[in-house]
């Protein structure tokens, strides 16, 4: 189980990303398509064309990390454009992609109408 802290910036690389790529490769690819810089601390998520693989990297102040999830089964949900090339995501829903399950639009629970 992965804790994430609550003020941490989480982006999500739209469409499709060569996954042969390694960290050096993703952050290039950071700085290059999206803009950013990615030794500030954020978190940066890749997925590849099967939908089953996503990797997370991020500069935790010492060196650069890459974290890499497989699904046994199912497919990572994710946008295929934006006009920035990304989208920001909340720690919770970073969580949710994490455990395979939808992170666009969680169902809410149901508030119950009776009492009795």
């Amino acid at each position: 189980m992965i804790t994430l802290a609550s003020g941490l910036r989480i982006y999500l690389a739209c469409g499709v990303t060569d996954m042969r790529r390694g960290m050096t490769g993703l952050a290039v690819l950071v700085q290059q398509s999206l803009a950013e810089d990615p030794f500030t601390g954020a978190v940066y998520a890749f997925r590849g064309r099967r939908a089953g693989l996503i990797k997370l990297l991020w500069h935790d102040g010492v060196g650069l990390c890459l974290l890499t999830k497989r699904l046994e089964q199912g497919r990572f949900a994710w946008p295929t454009t934006s006009s920035t090339g990304k989208i920001q995501l909340a720690a919770p829903q970073l969580a949710a992609l994490l455990d395979g399950c939808e992170w666009r639009a969680p169902a809410r629970p149901r508030r119950p109408e009776l009492a009795g």
